[in-house]
C-alpha cells in the first residue's frame, strides 16, 4: 500500500498554512479585508493547498510518479457510475445541508424567519437599488439564485475549491488514513479550519478578529470535512468533494433569503459553519454511521493495495 511517510505530511502541513499567511499578508499590512485586492487575494489563497501538494510530490516525492494522479483521486473515473453518481451527491447534498441547518437555527431560536414575504432578504433587495428603482420580487431572485447554485458549483466554484480539496481530501487525508477512518477525518478538518486564520482573524465569516473566530471555523470545518471526507473515501474519488466544496460555498448565504426584516442573528450560531451547521452535519454523519457507509471505501479502480487498503477502524 501507499503509506506516506510523516515528514511529508508534517511538510505539506506547514507549506500549506505558511503560503495562505504569505497570500494574505498584504491585507495585515494594509485595511484588512477593506484592501481593494481582498477579492483577488483570497481566491488566489484558495490554491495555496494545492501549491503545497505540488511541490511535496515534486521535492519529496512520497508516491512514486504513475501512481500520484490515482492517489490523490484525479484519475482515472471509475467505476464512472459510482464516481458520477456521488458528484451529484456533492452537487446537491450541501444544498439540503445547508437548508437544513437554517431549519435548526430557526428551532433553536437563534433566526427568526419569513418564509412568506422573505421580507428581510427584499429590504437587501431593495437597499442595493438606486432610489426610484423598484426591486424584483425577493420569490423571483431566490428562486433564480437557488438554480444557479449547482451550475455555480460545478464551474467556477469547482476550479476554486480545487486549489483546497487537492490539499484537504486529495492529499492529507489519504496520507492520514492509516492513522484510521475517524483520525482521519478529525485530523484533515481540523487543519482545514486553522488554514483559514489569516482572513478568519481578519473578520471573515463571524466578523470576529479573536481565537474565537478561528476556533468556530476551525469546528464547522471539522464538521463538514466529515462529510467531504466521506465522499471522497466513499467514491476514492476526489471530485464528488470538490463539487461538494463548491456548492457548500454557493449556498452558504441561504439564511439571507429567509430571515425576517427587522431582526438579526449570529452566524456563528445560525450559519452552515456556526453551531447549527455543527448539529446538521453531525446528524447527517450519524445517519451515515448508522447505515454503514463509513465502513464502504472501495479502492479507486480496484487497484488493490493502494491508499484506501490502509486498516478500517
Amino acid at each position: 500500500m501507499t503509506r506516506i511517510r510523516p515528514i511529508a505530511t508534517i511538510a505539506f502541513v506547514v507549506l500549506a498554512l505558511g503560503l495562505a499567511w504569505l497570500v494574505a499578508l498584504p491585507l495585515w499590512l494594509d485595511s484588512g479585508l477593506m484592501n481593494p485586492l481582498a477579492g483577488i487575494l483570497i481566491p488566489v489563497m484558495m490554491f495555496t493547498p494545492a501549491l503545497a501538494v505540488v511541490i511535496v510530490m515534486l521535492v519529496l516525492r512520497p508516491v512514486p510518479k504513475g501512481e500520484r494522479l490515482r492517489f490523490l483521486g484525479i484519475w482515472p473515473l471509475r467505476p464512472a457510475k459510482r464516481v458520477v453518481w456521488m458528484m451529484v451527491l456533492g452537487l446537491f447534498g450541501p444544498v439540503v445541508v445547508v437548508a437544513a441547518s437554517v431549519a435548526v437555527a430557526a428551532l433553536c431560536g437563534w433566526v427568526t424567519l419569513d418564509l412568506v414575504h422573505f421580507s428581510g432578504f427584499a429590504e437587501q433587495l431593495a437597499a442595493g437599488l438606486p432610489a426610484g428603482v423598484e426591486a424584483p420580487p425577493a420569490i423571483v431572485v431566490i428562486l433564480s439564485q437557488l438554480i444557479a447554485i449547482p451550475f455555480a458549483a460545478a464551474t467556477i466554484n469547482a476550479f476554486l475549491a480545487f486549489g483546497e480539496e487537492l490539499g484537504w481530501r486529495g492529499f492529507l487525508l489519504p496520507a492520514l488514513r492509516p492513522l484510521g477512518t475517524w483520525p482521519s477525518l478529525l485530523i484533515s478538518g481540523a487543519v482545514w479550519g486553522l488554514w483559514h486564520s489569516p482572513v478568519i482573524l481578519l473578520g471573515y465569516n463571524f466578523g470576529l478578529t479573536d481565537i474565537t473566530g478561528v476556533l468556530l471555523m476551525t469546528a464547522g470545518c471539522v464538521a463538514w470535512g466529515v462529510l467531504l471526507g466521506w465522499l471522497r473515501l466513499r467514491s476514492a474519488s476526489l471530485w464528488p468533494a470538490v463539487f461538494a466544496h463548491g456548492a457548500m460555498n454557493a449556498a452558504g448565504a441561504m439564511i439571507l433569503w429567509f430571515y425576517a426584516a427587522g431582526t438579526t442573528f449570529d452566524m456563528a450560531l445560525a450559519g452552515p459553519l456556526g453551531v447549527a451547521g455543527w448539529i446538521t452535519c453531525a446528524i447527517v454523519a450519524v445517519v451515515l454511521v448508522l447505515t454503514g457507509q463509513f465502513r464502504r471505501q472501495p479502492e479507486l479502480d480496484g487497484a488493490v493495495g493502494r491508499m484506501l487498503s490502509a486498516p478500517r477502524r
